[in-house]
């Protein structure tokens, strides 16, 4: 059984945002899944069951302190996925690697922590899409903070639809 943990911020302020990124994908990939179970509320924490997949997103739980969200879980960690916004890489553009991430993203430093271990599958998801002129460029910690326009949305949509066929 895959676990995936989709990374973000609870809350409508957050909700379309470039950090939920994680979210926003194990939300479509929920909807390619069939499942009698469906998105249920545990403790602090959305659980989707389906047939070879769970599917983890946060209900109050902030992006530093995601590593709570399967403190308590039992999976091996060759059956963990996470899935998280990457500035390294540009908008319509992703990797799935093992043991391989962006620098100073709390979220999986706290992960990281949780598990013990560096050595799990993540699926990096670009969201970078400012102009190369650092003269006007938006720092990272704002940028990840803005939400998607529809445009970037679509471009969003295309690549999870990528990822799905590749882990379904």
């Amino acid at each position: 059984m895959k676990v995936i943990l989709g990374l973000g911020n609870p809350g409508v302020e957050y909700a379309n945002t470039r950090h939920n990124a994680g979210i926003i994908f194990v939300d479509y990939l929920s909807k390619k899944l069939n499942s009698p179970y469906g998105w249920r509320r545990e403790k602090n924490k959305m659980i989707f069951k389906a047939d070879k997949f769970i599917l983890i997103k946060t209900v109050d739980t902030f992006m530093n302190e995601s590593g709570n969200l399967i403190s308590n879980l039992q999976f091996p960690i060759s059956d963990f996925t996470l899935a998280h916004d990457d500035l390294d890489i540009k908008l319509g553009e992703y990797k799935i690697q093992t043991g391989v991430g962006p620098k100073l993203h709390n979220g999986i430093e706290s992960v990281e922590r949780t598990l013990g271990d560096t050595n799990f599958e993540r699926i990096r998801i670009g969201v970078d899409n400012r102009t190369l002129n650092t003269e006007h460029r938006i720092p990272g910690d704002e940028y990840v903070l803005q939400k998607f326009s529809a445009e970037e949305r679509e471009i969003l949509n295309n690549i999870f639809e990528e990822i799905c066929n590749k882990l379904i």
